[in-house]
């Protein structure tokens, strides 16, 4: 099988040597060709070449950045094919929360990971997931997103575990700010990043909508993730699970705060750490599974991140639901 490998130098937790056993063990199974990424939005280039150029498999060596830029380049460059015309997606996870790598079952180890891989290689295994979809305009304040703003005007994005607008999204950008500094992506600079922000963040005034077809919208929401799998992240080995029935084979799961206290937030975090499986509870939650498509609109630019990443502010964000879109060995 001819693949091509995408490899993050920068990724957290993966060193030379260790990229050159893993290269040198795909290297034995595929013909293997080998890219390294050098900037931001490169292995989305480069995925984007991948059928053109005649590969049937991409592996990625990387973090959830590096996993969400080459899934967008393997879609962007086929958006109306099926998954199983695609190449095939193949995980090896090398950043330091590896959430997309860990929901399809892979171990956080990217050595052990390689050797999971090369199991479903050999027994021919492949799972065909649904991922989510956001769309914005490419403007902070941007027409209402029912109206016809033309291709020019939208941007779009795909998106394998997350997305999230306002407090979250917040604490994402607080991070990629301190990491810019040198400091590493641990799951103590989150959680600490998060605690410090929720005591600077207005608490008083939220600013989200949610609108959904042919329902009435809810208001007042300061915070909304949207899920497209379970769990939302980790913090180190715990699995954190607002949405714990989210699933790659469903549509988009919301979990919504109308309140953002020191109680509701401490109710909320210890219903939703560790392996749970039923929703979280309380009045001042808004909660929906399986949905297909919906928009958030606010009344103010918030912020923005997708697996991650943040994409800035916004008035409105569009999400969709795209079931079957790739097919990863696992």
């Amino acid at each position: 099988m001819r693949t091509l490998l995408l490899v993050n130098p920068k990724a957290t937790t993966t060193h030379e040597r260790t990229r050159d056993v893993l290269i040198r063990a795909l290297g034995a199974a595929v013909h293997l060709s080998v890219e390294e990424t050098a900037y931001r939005g490169h292995a989305m280039e480069l995925a984007g070449t991948a059928h053109a150029r005649g590969f049937e498999a991409v592996a990625v060596l990387g973090g959830d950045g590096t996993m969400n830029e080459t899934v967008n380049g393997l879609l962007g460059a086929q958006p109306d094919r099926h998954a199983s015309e695609r190449p095939t997606l193949v995980i090896i996870p090398g950043g330091s929360a590896n959430v997309f790598a860990r929901a399809l079952g892979l171990p956080n180890n990217p050595v052990e990971a390689t050797g999971a891989v090369l199991e479903a290689l050999r027994d021919g295994r492949r799972r065909t997931i649904g991922l989510g979809q956001a769309i914005w305009h490419d403007e902070v304040s941007g027409p209402d997103p029912g109206a016809d703003g033309g291709p020019d005007h939208r941007r779009s994005r795909y998106f394998t575990f997350c997305a999230g607008l306002g407090y979250d999204a917040e604490v994402v950008r607080a991070v990629e700010g301190l990491r810019s500094t040198g400091q590493r992506a641990l799951p103590a600079l989150y959680v600490n990043t998060a605690v410090r922000h929720f005591f600077v963040t207005d608490r008083r005034h939220p600013a989200l909508r949610l609108r959904r077809p042919n329902r009435p919208d809810e208001e007042e929401i300061f915070l909304a993730i949207v899920s497209n799998t379970t769990p939302w992240t980790y913090a180190g080995p715990r699995p954190i699970n607002p949405t714990p029935l989210a699933t790659f084979e469903t549509g988009l799961d919301l979990l919504g705060l109308r309140k953002l206290n020191l109680p509701t937030m401490a109710a909320l975090v210890r219903q939703i750490v560790g392996e749970r499986h039923s929703l979280p509870a309380g009045k001042h939650l808004v909660q929906f599974h399986d949905e297909a498509e919906f928009t958030l609109l606010a009344a103010r630019p918030v912020a923005f991140q997708l697996d991650g990443d943040y994409l800035g502010e916004h008035e409105w964000v569009i999400f969709r639901s795209i079931p079957d879109a790739l097919q990863v060995l696992v």
